[in-house]
């Protein structure tokens, strides 16, 4: 499979393309949408709104559509790095009421912390910038 490399509208949609066939991959192969990670020490579940958030962010660059594909290891072996508010005008993070910043090996993971669930939830995978 080629990933576009380009910054052109069409790329960026193939890629998009390419991030859900990949979930949809992904969740077939893990059907409880959960990787145990050390550093919390506790499973990170993954739910529409990864899928969505991943899709809209690691679409906009080669590099973090190709991080994508390291999911299951960042998962499991990335290290909380920072907790931080969510942003109180984002509709997308009202349901957490903390985000945590994770990386692994220069691939950054945000993991939003369910409060009504204690859930921990992946929300968006993407290369450091």
């Amino acid at each position: 499979m080629e990933i576009p490399r380009g910054n052109s509208r069409e790329d960026i949609k193939a890629r998009k393309q390419i991030i859900s066939d990949f979930y949809a991959k992904w969740i077939a192969e893990h059907p409880e949408k959960r990787i145990w990670n050390k550093s919390l020490q506790s499973f990170i579940h993954v739910k529409y709104q990864s899928i969505n958030e991943t899709r809209g962010h690691a679409s906009v660059s080669f590099e973090s559509t190709c991080a994508v594909f390291q999911l299951t290891e960042v998962m499991r072996k990335a290290v909380v790095t920072k907790k931080k508010a969510t942003k109180k005008n984002d509709k997308n993070q009202k349901a957490y009421d903390e985000m945590l910043i994770l990386y692994h090996k220069g691939i950054r993971l945000l993991v939003g912390h369910q409060a009504s669930t204690d859930e921990y939830v992946q929300y968006c995978i993407t290369i450091k910038k």
